[in-house]
């Protein structure tokens, strides 16, 4: 259908919602639409959603899968809560049949090969497994335990092996934010190395094959402090602590960083946090687009 062909599609993080967007394309029901939009989202996860006063139509909502569309009208899926699991530990900023992405608080591991460690992977589990859902969060990509923000899980092995075959061109945009001791040597650049570790687990770069792997970040200065600064990376390959050592390479490393820092730690923590993360829905091809606030203690760095 026709209505499947247009690619508006916009989640936003205000306050405390989270929606998407959609301008209709060709005259339809509510129903076709949210079908063909809505991430491959089942009848009854739609009616869902309607019953629960999510659904609105030019502004407007609606309860009634039935209701016409014409060419031109807005349908808006809200959230209300950023976590529609309110008796899960950990936000969950966007959901569907295929996909959970959370908002990562810093101090806890992404996922472990103990059972018994506290991992973002484990509570998401837990959530799965109390609202009977049959299924388990699997890892498609992973952050520090002391890095916050963006964290994307499927739930389905094979739905994770596809970002995993095909990372660079399903992930088209992936950024960071960090608080760095000092500031950079120029506003805008970029750096790019080999990384490897040692048999401390250590990364070391240097600007030759190393036999490790290349790794390329792309920076840009956000704000200057006296002390420190607040700044963008774009990461144009995930290596381990690629961030974390490319800073390290340009003389201003990361806040709080015990492993590739230099001792400052301004608020008590790791200052780095995964702000934005876009990519293409592994099923539908659909463009979506998720960002998250900067923390509010990073700037307060700026005035130390």
């Amino acid at each position: 259908m026709e209505i499947c062909t247009d690619t508006f599609s916009t989640f936003f993080m205000r306050g405390k919602e989270t929606a998407e967007i959609w301008k209709v394309q060709q005259d339809c029901t509510l129903m076709e639409l949210l079908q063909c939009k809505a991430a491959g989202a089942s009848k009854s996860r739609i009616k869902e959603w309607l019953s629960q006063g999510r659904i609105y139509v030019s502004g407007k909502k609606v309860t009634d899968p039935r209701v016409p569309l014409q060419t031109g009208m807005e349908v808006r899926l809200t959230k209300a809560d950023p976590n529609p699991a309110s008796d899960c530990a950990i936000p969950i900023l966007y959901e569907d049949e295929q996909l959970l992405l959370i908002n990562k608080p810093h101090g806890l591991l992404t996922n472990s090969p103990n059972p018994q460690e506290m991992t973002a992977q484990r509570l998401l589990n837990e959530y799965l497994e109390k609202h009977r859902q049959r299924c388990h969060a699997h890892t498609i990509h992973r952050l520090d335990r002391e890095t916050s923000g963006l964290l994307l899980f499927a739930k389905d092995k094979k739905i994770a092996l596809m970002f995993e075959d095909h990372w660079k061109e399903r992930v088209y945009d992936r950024r960071y934010v960090a608080v760095i001791h000092g500031t950079l040597p120029q506003a805008e650049g970029e750096i790019s190395s080999w990384l490897k570790e040692n048999r401390q687990f250590v990364s070391y770069s240097t600007p030759y094959d190393n036999g490790g792997k290349f790794a390329l970040t792309r920076y840009r200065l956000i704000q200057a402090g006296p002390h420190f600064s607040l700044v963008e990376l774009r990461l144009e390959t995930g290596r381990k602590n690629q961030i974390r050592v490319h800073l390290q390479d340009l003389g201003a490393p990361v806040a709080g960083d015990p492993k590739y820092g230099d001792g400052s730690n301004p608020i008590g923590r790791l200052c780095l946090h995964a702000y934005r993360l876009y990519f293409f829905h592994p099923l539908t091809g659909k463009a979506l687009h998720f960002e998250t606030a900067i923390p509010a203690p990073f700037y307060e760095t700026l005035k130390m």
